[in-house]
């Protein structure tokens, strides 16, 4: 990891002309305070001809007393980093379902399934069987022949087992890939909305985050001209996740070849293809991966996992596929880190891989229930005045915009000034939690998870229309 940066860096937005990424200047000598307490201590050793180790138990105790205090301050690229929305208000419905609230939790990314019974059975008979001992720092060969093989037949994507690092899921292949190939004042180059780890994972990088504003109106959707306007000779990297998270916008082949032409004219430029959605895709919509598009396989890194759509997201286990140099890069941080992923899980991501084409049945029966949710959602949203809605057709999100209730005043709670006011509003008037778009990088849009029961679903949907009829839209929204 490159040495610390010494200042913090603040995400760009680029929709206009070409502008160069604002940097705030901190300061990291030590301060008055500390400077003084490092003297005094000094200076009563010295007064009293002591070492502070050689010193006796009571002059020990007045020195730790009455001059010495621990040194709290943390490293300034950790300050920089932003904690999880979305962790954070899971754990807040978590704990308020624990202490009786009534809370319908749909903030979590999370499919509400059980991880299909041969990949469990696996799993179990690896304990039984005792391999419970570490694997080789990127992988069993095992699994990483077997993710070849999938990524060669489902993908269109050829690459041999030194080509493969797993690891404890795919967030932690996609930090590792940040890490590895990201100098101090690198460009990454972030769709909105995204991810919420994108950019914070930048910024541990000492990297720039450069934000790409999109459209509800264009899906959600990357526009070519917007990224090729944006780019400059310290982009480095570009992250694509399709089907996305938080939008469930699928990039269709002919916009990512379009978007691929403008990458090839740039030497420096890498992309990351975020695919640990495309399973769950909805017809006629098709998965195509960047790796696969011409001239991209040498800038591809493509993270994938088994978490959602193999409901195995207890089990934390992701890869990284990619030109061997940029794989082994990030196996070295790995090896310096968490070393390889749980033996137990591998066996149970060999099994799930056997399951058959994208998953087989398991997986299509989950993609099944979720299409049917978010039918239903899209509808019962779809007749509530003011809020606009793009079409998922993968994942299961829905991310509506509800920009039109904002500057509503509510008795006993106060202005909604915005997507965290209103899910704060929801969640306190509604029991309903969710995660304002903001965390995403809109702050029009609040999400909603749609990996719940049908039924859980339609409570949560009634509860949200009854909340929301004290909040007359503040704007008319046209048809």
């Amino acid at each position: 990891m490159a040495a610390a940066a010494s200042h913090s860096i603040q995400p760009t937005s680029r929709i206009g002309p070409k502008s160069v990424a604002g940097v705030a200047l901190n300061s990291r000598s030590l301060s008055f305070a500390s400077q003084f307490q490092t003297f005094s201590l000094k200076s009563l050793c010295a007064t009293r001809q002591l070492h502070p180790r050689g010193a006796s138990a009571s002059v020990r105790a007045e020195i730790s007393s009455e001059t010495m205090q621990v040194d709290v301050s943390l490293n300034p690229r950790v300050n920089s980093v932003k904690p999880s929305k979305t962790v954070a208000i899971t754990d807040q419905a978590t704990a308020l379902v624990q202490a009786g609230v009534p809370v319908i939790r749909l903030a979590a990314g999370e499919p509400d399934f059980n991880t299909p019974i041969p990949i469990a059975e696996a799993g179990i008979n690896a304990i039984r069987e005792g391999f419970t001992r570490y694997t080789p720092n990127a992988g069993t060969l095992e699994l990483r022949t077997a993710i070849c093989h999938k990524l060669k037949e489902e993908n269109g994507i050829s690459y041999t087992p030194d080509q493969i690092l797993v690891s404890n899921g795919a967030k932690q292949s996609i930090l590792q890939a940040v890490l590895a190939v990201c100098s101090p004042g690198d460009e990454v180059i972030i769709p909105a909305p995204f991810w919420v780890s994108y950019p914070e994972m930048a910024r541990l990088a000492d990297a720039n985050p450069v934000i790409l504003p999109t459209s509800i109106s264009e899906n959600f959707l990357l526009d070519p001209k917007v990224l090729e306007f944006s780019l400059t000779e310290k982009s480095r990297l570009l992250i694509l996740c399709s089907p996305s998270n938080p939008t469930g916008s699928v990039y269709p082949r002919k916009l990512l070849e379009q978007i691929a032409e403008i990458v090839a004219k740039h030497p420096r430029l890498l992309v990351m293809s975020d695919e640990i959605y495309e399973h769950i895709i909805y017809a006629p919509a098709t998965h195509t991966s960047f790796a696969s598009l011409p001239g991209m396989w040498d800038r591809t890194l493509t993270v994938n996992g088994f978490s959602k759509a193999f409901a195995m997201t207890g089990w934390r286990l992701g890869y990284l596929a990619g030109p061997k140099n940029f794989v082994s890069a990030c196996g070295k941080i790995q090896s310096q880190s968490t070393s390889g992923a749980s033996s137990i899980s591998q066996k149970a991501g060999v099994a799930a891989l056997g399951l058959g084409y994208a998953g087989g049945e398991a997986v299509a029966d989950m993609v099944k229930a979720f299409r049917e949710r978010r039918d239903v959602l899209v509808k019962s949203f779809g007749e509530l005045d003011g809020v606009k809605i793009s079409e998922p057709q993968g994942a299961f999100y829905l991310f509506l915009d509800f920009s039109s209730y904002y500057g509503s005043e509510v008795d006993g709670f106060g202005v909604i000034n915005g997507s965290e006011a209103l899910c704060r509003y929801l969640l306190d008037k509604a029991q309903v939690a969710l995660v304002p778009g903001d965390a995403f990088g809109d702050d029009t849009c609040i999400r909603i998870s749609y990996a719940e029961s049908l039924s859980t679903l339609q409570a949560a949907v009634e509860r949200i229309k009854s909340a929301l009829v004290a909040l007359k839209p503040a704007v008319a929204v046209p048809v």
